[in-house]
């Protein structure tokens, strides 16, 4: 049995505003030993219930986040950027299971640091009128590849704004959310412990677990944080503008959607 883990870190407990996610402070340098352990708690239970192979993907900002001499021996990793498929790099049809660790609620939310993709260049995304977050842009990669999401955690909106998508995933709670940058945590060998179970009765189930499936084609809708990221946006070739903020892209398939929100989001640091 192979399962892949996407580990991002907003939604890990302890972690609750952005100087724990960036790089060069010392919350920074606690928040990524949180994220690792909880990763490690993933793949334990993963081990316990007959994982054979397991992959770990840092999908976290510079996703060079997880210390590799503290995560599991026993999981293969990838680190750093940019990658074709970004939070999901090294997923395939191969894999019988997803876990999303650390995840958060989508851009313009409610939710402990919400955002999708890149808080500073999107306001929203959607696609066919439908605004989704990152679980739900990149579990429907992993749906049209017939893999599905069958564990994540976050904060108490996170999994409200995901189980809508993956009703039959196993939903684990790291914090409560306060506001967008406070939080009641749970104490961290509870959360770890909870995710371990999560992942351990996740797989148990595994049989039961559908992809989430999105059917193409594809209308991409990103609505920018300004005008001016917009304008920058409508320069490349396909682009279509639909108002000051939005910008339209019409592909095929979720993977060039992916590939055009990791794009834009890459662009946009041309206006920081």
């Amino acid at each position: 049995m192979k399962v892949y883990i996407s580990a991002d870190i907003e939604g890990c407990a302890g972690v609750v505003i952005p100087e724990q996610t960036r790089p060069g402070n010392p919350e920074y340098e606690r928040a990524r030993r949180l994220m690792t352990e909880e990763v490690n708690a993933a793949i334990d239970g993963a081990l316990r219930k007959g994982a054979t192979e397991i992959l770990v993907n840092d999908a976290h900002g510079p996703m060079v986040n997880l210390i590799p001499e503290l995560l599991n021996p026993e999981a293969h990793f990838i680190l750093g950027k940019p990658k074709p498929l970004n939070m999901f790099e090294g997923l395939d049809a191969s894999f019988d299971a997803v876990f999303c660790i650390g995840f958060h609620t989508r851009a313009s939310s409610y939710g402990v640091l919400a955002h999708t993709t890149n808080g500073f260049a999107f306001k929203d995304i959607a696609l066919n009128g439908v605004s989704y977050g990152e679980a739900g842009l990149y579990g429907a990669y992993a749906g049209s590849i017939g893999v599905p999401v069958v564990l994540m955690s976050g904060d108490d909106l996170c999994l409200a704004e995901n189980s809508i998508l993956f009703p039959q995933a196993v939903m684990v709670e790291t914090k409560k959310a306060i506001g967008n940058r406070a939080a009641a945590n749970l104490p961290l060998e509870v959360a770890r412990n909870a995710i371990r179970d999560g992942a351990i009765r996740a797989l148990s189930d595994l049989g039961a677990m559908t992809p989430f499936v999105l059917q193409p084609p594809f209308e991409l809708a990103l609505t920018m944080s300004s005008p001016a990221l917009a304008d920058l946006t409508a320069i490349i070739p396909g682009a279509k503008r639909k108002d000051a903020l939005t910008v339209i892209f019409n592909t095929e398939s979720i993977e060039d959607a992916i590939r055009w929100v990791n794009t834009v989001s890459a662009l946009s640091s041309f206006l920081r």
